[in-house]
């Protein structure tokens, strides 16, 4: 008889694990014990050598729909055992080294059992199990265990209890295991404080109600898993109006959700891979391309969408999801068109996840609430994620997703404990150690109060979740970032080391460690393109070229750089990046003179001109930057799209890359591209779009189409970059190219890039786990310095 240790690691708590144990222990005839503890599942078996293995083999092959197991260790045990049977044992605690599993969409049997009249889970709105519902959201502690979670103020009732102790049945040591008679309640509420009466609308009860109310025009605040939301009938273009009124969110797409795949489908089209996202466990938001509905009437064809215009201005992707709570589904079963189902929140503040807080700031937004009161412990917004040439982008990285941990590439071994604070915009935090990186769900842009507030909040709540202990803190080097001081300040009270790392070393190392590239290897050309980011040279960078390894980079070419006039306000108004650009490129002149007709001529000369000219010539907050971005934003601005005024970043950008005439886009023709100027000086190649520009107002004054133009730009900038891409491959001797930053969000660019790329034989990385924005950045400042730092 043989008797080993199984150390398990990973997602391994809260997921049906330990019972999937038992059940293959049981079938293997094999003695011992399994527990949770802090480093994850701790297993003793006795029995043959060869029904062990079979057992460990097995225990891989049927781990449980939501397990993840990183690492499994057997080792011979000493220690007495029950050899004659096989036991689960209570929680040990010990040292925190386990992982906490994501919020999971509820599973099909649950979904079978809340529409079933004869289960006890008839209608109710909280139901779970091992396969499901919340984790993130829930937890204050580790080992993950009721009285750690928000579902210690409700006693299982003898049902539950009986559920929770049967090994046999799925709901097996599922800590938030409730039903009717036990658990939380959910309620309808009006927002002006009167009496909800049944006799107002037909309903089976609060939650369906909230249907009926959708339907006749109500807007709904509704108490979701990770935070409130904002619902109202997507197809009534006068609600939606509305809520965008309320909400102070004028622009900005709005989610959608839908009673199922079926209702998806009437609007837009879903390929095989985002209806496996949809469907998935994690439920994230899908961005899918809009469908062209055609109506026959009177022998004419008009375009309806019959989704409400203003549910996603400028956009033709819309953002789906699927009901991942019984709540929401119980809500959208006679729902047979889609709701708008957006942050419960004002403006650009985090979304609110307590029932008087929602009642003094939802308000005058919301009609009615929907709330229960199973306490929010952490705050966890939707995900969005997209599909570009069959490979998973995120956008957002937030609930389904976080805080699954990712695994380190080969080398970071011995690396000390790290805390990388991120950025300022879509931020997330990341805690680093034990051959893992722990990312946070984002949390926002940070130069709103109440999201810092929230980003300190979580941050507090991961450390003592993770009893981690930081020995280096990583800053961007960006002086007045808030997380950075917020690092300072953490580095000073610990007396610790802080490593300040540059912005877009730290966007090419994350895509590195996401593609598992070792941290020993070659370097690789890293392209990153963004808004802006701090240089080393006390410029804004935003358009680099930088050979790159986990340690160090050097930065070999960029696009020129042209002010940010006004600073900031350039980011909200384009027409002052299209100005930059002009004189910059020297070409007001020839405007005032050879395309006095062109609108954006007239536009721009209706601006004050002289006091600008007067802020780039003294420096006054007129930063220079090679920003991408902003070269996006200003041929938008020069097209007329979102010209005077955008009211968040890189809408004009969206916009643009939403009319392109795909035919120009897949024309061969050298004249449908844009040129750009290469040059080379001071040890640096530089990217010049005055040739762009030159060939941009001459289209302008032929009066070419949006469409065209936008085309027309997107080749031309991809060509620039294929072939600056090309040349300092051959120059440097490499064959990985990595794609990162917020611009290779768009996914005409990201293709147009690619693709010529590969074709030449190099090797493209790209995104796929963490977002190609400023979300995914704290991964790269954790990974440059655990690099750094290896022991």
């Amino acid at each position: 008889m043989v008797i080993e240790e199984i150390r398990v690691r990973g997602t391994v708590q809260g997921v049906g694990f330990r019972p999937t144990v038992y059940r293959l222990a049981k079938a293997y005839d094999l003695g011992g014990d399994v527990c949770n503890d802090g480093q994850g599942v701790l297993i003793h078996v006795s029995g043959s050598e060869e029904a062990i293995s079979e057992f460990v083999a097995k225990l891989q092959i049927e781990c449980p729909p939501l397990a993840k197991i990183n690492e499994l260790i057997r080792t011979p045990y000493i220690g007495k055992l029950n050899v004659d049977n096989f036991v689960i044992s209570s929680s040990v605690n010990s040292a925190i080294k386990t992982e906490i599993a994501p919020d999971a969409a509820t599973c099909p049997q649950c979904q079978k059992e809340i529409f079933d009249p004869f289960s006890r889970f008839y209608r109710y709105p909280f139901t779970n199990c091992t396969h499901c519902g919340p984790r993130l959201s829930i937890i204050r502690a580790i080992p993950y265990d009721r009285c750690n979670t928000s579902m210690s103020a409700f006693t299982m009732c003898s049902e539950c209890a009986k559920e929770y102790h049967d090994v046999e049945n799925r709901r097996f040591h599922a800590q938030p295991v409730a039903c009717h008679a036990c658990g939380a309640s959910a309620w309808l509420e009006r927002a002006d404080g009167k009496t909800v009466t049944a006799s107002m609308f037909s309903m089976l009860d609060d939650v369906d109600a909230v249907c009926t109310l959708l339907q006749k025009g109500e807007i709904v605040a509704i108490k979701g898993l990770g935070g409130f939301h904002l619902a109202c009938d997507a197809t009534q273009e006068t609600v939606v109006q509305k809520l965008r009124q309320r909400k102070r969110r004028y622009h900005k797409p709005f989610a959608l959700m839908a009673r199922d795949i079926e209702v998806i489908e009437q609007y837009c089209i879903v390929n095989a891979k985002e209806k496996e996202l949809l469907t998935s466990s994690a439920a994230p938001i899908v961005l899918l391309q809009r469908k062209e509905l055609r109506i026959e009437t009177e022998n004419r064809y008009s375009l309806n969408f019959n989704i409400a215009a203003s549910v996603a201005p400028g956009q033709n992707h819309l953002g789906f999801m699927l009901p991942y709570t019984p709540l929401h589904h119980l809500i959208l079963r006679r729902m047979n068109r889609p709701i708008v189902l957006t942050s419960g929140n004002i403006a650009d503040e985090p979304q609110c996840i307590d029932n008087n807080q929602v009642r003094e700031k939802l308000g005058t937004i919301a009609d009615y609430f929907i709330l229960h009161n199973r306490e929010i412990i952490n705050r966890v917004d939707d995900s969005v994620v997209r599909v570009v040439s069959e490979k998973v982008q995120t956008i957002r990285r937030a609930r389904g997703y976080a805080p699954t941990a990712i695994s380190l590439p080969p080398g970071f071994d011995n690396v000390p404990p790290i805390l990388a604070m991120g950025s300022e915009l879509k931020n997330t935090f990341c805690l680093l150690g034990e051959k893992k990186a722990i990312l946070s769900q984002h949390l926002g842009d940070l130069k709103n109060y109440m999201a810092f507030h929230n980003y300190k909040e979580t941050l507090n709540l991961y450390l003592n979740l993770f009893k981690h202990e930081s020995e280096i803190i990583v800053i961007d080097k960006h002086p007045e970032y808030l997380s950075s001081k917020l690092g300072k300040e953490i580095a000073d009270r610990n007396k610790i080391k802080i490593n300040p790392i540059q912005h877009h070393h730290a966007h090419i190392a994350a895509c590195m460690a996401e593609n598992n590239i070792p941290v020993n290897s070659l370097p690789v050309l890293g392209i990153a393109l963004d808004g802006l980011g701090y240089g080393e040279d006390g410029t804004l960078w935003g358009g680099e070229f930088i050979l790159a390894d986990y340690r160090k980079f050097r930065r070999l070419a960029t696009f020129k750089s042209v002010a940010m006039i006004g600073g900031e306000q350039a980011i909200y108004q384009p027409w002052r990046n299209t100005y930059a650009q002009l004189i910059a490129a020297k070409l007001w002149d020839d405007c005032q003179q050879q395309y006095t007709d062109l609108e954006i001529v007239k536009f721009l000369k209706n601006k004050p001109l002289k006091l600008l000219n007067q802020l780039v010539e003294k420096g006054i907050n007129s930063p220079p930057a090679s920003s991408v971005g902003r070269l996006f934003d200003a041929v938008a601005a020069a097209i007329g799209i979102y010209r005077d005024e955008c009211s968040y970043e890189g809408q004009a950008a969206i916009a643009m890359e939403a009319l392109i005439d795909i035919n120009i886009l897949n024309n061969d023709k050298e004249t449908l591209i844009y040129p750009f100027k290469f040059s080379f000086s001071d040890s640096i190649y530089c990217i010049d779009p005055r040739p762009m520009w030159q060939a941009l107002l001459h289209d302008l004054q032929q009066q070419i189409p949006q469409a065209f133009i936008a085309a027309k730009f997107h080749k031309g900038l991809a060509n620039a970059i294929v072939e600056m891409a090309k040349r300092l491959c051959q120059e440097n001797l490499i064959y990985q190219v990595a794609l990162t930053g917020g611009v290779f969000q768009n996914c005409i660019l990201l293709e147009q890039v690619t693709k010529p790329l590969q074709t030449l034989g190099i090797e493209v990385l790209t995104h796929s786990l963490v977002p190609a924005n400023d979300g995914g950045l704290s991964l790269g400042q954790a990974v440059i310095t655990a690099a750094q730092f290896r022991r």
